[in-house]
């Protein structure tokens, strides 16, 4: 076993107050494209940047292409939770793991049986009315053709945080909560690249900082242990 990996292994054998906080690459090996590499969906070709139609003005202004790159680049059919996943949740179950905070918006974490997640960005499996936050079905904008439209007429959006817009306010002051009082604080799977997301980082007061992801990121230089390896392959070992 990687020396590093036998390392994280006695750190998560010996905590039983460990917060976990990921991004992309804990979703990228159940089949979900991430956003930044080499092959993510910002260096693909669309008739607008990817950027751009993810954000609040141009849902508000052009729903029907909104709903075009969603329903064929954000909805991905027949994703299961891969070993990163259940491996998260068996530590939650073990009494270990308080918490797992993700940017990511695919309902993985709890499919894999995590009970205490708390979605930066929210989940696309959740949907409302733009107009009088009716809830929905996820399948009314995940599914289907044109724009979903509420019985009120306004259109129906996707529980997710799109550019422009602030993140939810309890679940960063909850997520803040959890790296606060952390003993180990292990980020998977993010380039540490978006903020504020990734500014939740300097909440942590332990020296136990694990970074686990494949290139190295902005706070490599803050960690206490570094794995530049596949999270799968990492938390399958442990």
């Amino acid at each position: 076993m990687d020396e590093g990996i036998q390392k994280l292994k006695q750190i998560v054998a010996e905590s039983d107050n460990i917060v976990f906080f990921g991004g992309a690459g804990v979703s990228t090996e159940s089949g979900i494209p991430d956003f930044r590499s080499v092959d993510g969906l910002y260096n693909q070709q669309y008739k607008y940047p990817p950027e751009t139609i993810l954000s609040h003005s141009f849902f508000a202004a052009n729903p029907e292409e909104y709903y075009k790159f969603h329903r064929a680049k954000l909805v991905v059919d027949g994703v299961k939770p891969n070993r990163a996943h259940l491996k998260l949740a068996e530590l939650e179950q073990q009494g270990k793991l308080r918490a797992v905070i993700t940017q990511n918006i695919d309902g993985l974490h709890q499919a894999a049986g995590s009970k205490n997640v708390l979605e930066l960005h929210g989940s696309i499996l959740r949907a409302y009315c733009s107009r009088c936050g009716r809830p929905y079905p996820a399948d009314v904008i995940n599914h289907g053709e044109g724009v979903p439209k509420c019985d009120c007429g306004g259109v129906i959006r996707p529980d997710i945080v799109l550019y422009e817009e602030c993140l939810d306010e309890k679940v960063l002051e909850t997520s803040i909560h959890f790296i606060r009082q952390a003993d180990v604080l292990i980020v998977g799977g993010t380039s540490l690249a978006v903020y504020p997301a990734a500014g939740l980082i300097n909440y942590y007061r332990g020296d136990k900082l694990v970074l686990v992801n494949r290139s190295a990121t902005p706070y490599d230089s803050a960690a206490n242990l570094i794995i530049h390896e596949k999270i799968g392959d990492v938390f399958s070992q442990l």
